[in-house]
């Protein structure tokens, strides 16, 4: 199986799904949803949904009942980079190569844009339709929540903004990016595994290979911020510096940087031997996510 050609599949598996989830442009008041969907359609990995199929993948289980929590999950992930990207947080003008939510709508549709994107994912997550086992439902919302509230992303973007500018240390450090980005992504392994009813063992596995591959993917996009190619990423390169942000670079330097990546792709490896050649398809997508050039 050749993992781009697994990705772009799922991608346009997500990108139906989402088009299914999201009210009409043409549907009352329609700047609302005309700005939902410019930023849900404006491109992007689809990481997390991906994840969480893989999930179903993983287990040999239907797409379909991981379809609302996946699309959950690219809404959330998507309001949170409104938000970032208003003129009160990291004020950046584009994203993924188009000019950001604010810049088109104005900061007052955009900051709604961001709520109403969030609490469409919960909505999503608890329509009749969309439920198989309440109690899975359940499960999955709280760790939906506790992953995009202050325990999870917010407390993370919490501490990145608190410490612009000022210095830090490893562990405050290692505190953002964990919070801020990867616990996103560790809801989204998980949650793939929890509708796929995986076993503690299996479930703490995928845990364990969700964190570390969280971490290394924002240290990544670090590395990238320094050296990346706009074209390809889309966005303006240096702003963690314009911003004072300290980064994994910044703290310890591009080569130490690089290595920690390829410290933690091999941990998210070493997590998921235990599932055996289940665990190839994860193994791939770590690999693309660490080689990255955007």
């Amino acid at each position: 199986m050749d993992i781009k050609d697994y990705l772009e599949e799922r991608i346009k598996i997500v990108d139906q799904a989402l088009d299914r989830f999201l009210p009409s442009e043409e549907k009352y008041p329609q700047v609302i949803y005309k700005s939902m969907r410019y930023s849900i359609f404006a491109g992007g990995k689809r990481l997390r949904p991906i994840l969480v199929l893989a999930g179903a993948d993983l287990f040999n289980k239907d797409l379909k009942g991981h379809l609302p929590a996946a699309c959950a999950l690219e809404m959330i992930h998507t309001y949170s980079l409104i938000h970032d990207d208003l003129p009160a947080m990291d004020d950046d003008d584009y994203r993924r190569g188009k000019l950001t939510n604010h810049k088109v709508f104005g900061e007052d549709i955009a900051i709604l844009a961001g709520d109403a994107l969030l609490t469409l994912a919960f909505e999503i997550l608890s329509r009749e339709e969309n439920i198989r086992d309440p109690l899975l439902s359940i499960k999955v919302i709280g760790e939906l929540s506790a992953a995009a509230g202050i325990a999870g992303m917010i407390g993370g973007q919490v501490v990145d903004l608190e410490s612009e500018g000022k210095g830090v240390d490893r562990n405050t450090l290692s505190y953002i990016h964990t919070h801020k980005t990867g616990a996103l992504i560790r809801a989204s392994v998980r949650t793939g595994g929890i509708l796929s009813r995986a076993e503690d063992w299996e479930l703490k596995a995928l845990t364990q290979y969700a964190e570390a591959l969280g971490l290394a993917f924002q240290i990544v996009d670090d590395i990238l911020d320094i050296e990346g190619e706009e074209e390809k990423m889309g966005k303006r390169r240096g702003m963690d510096s314009v911003q004072q942000k300290v980064t994994y670079p910044s703290l310890y330097g591009l080569s130490a940087a690089r290595e920690m990546v390829q410290e933690l792709y091999n941990e998210s490896l070493r997590s998921i031997e235990i599932l055996g050649d289940r665990g190839n398809l994860l193994k791939q997508i770590a690999k693309f996510l660490v080689s990255r050039d955007y």
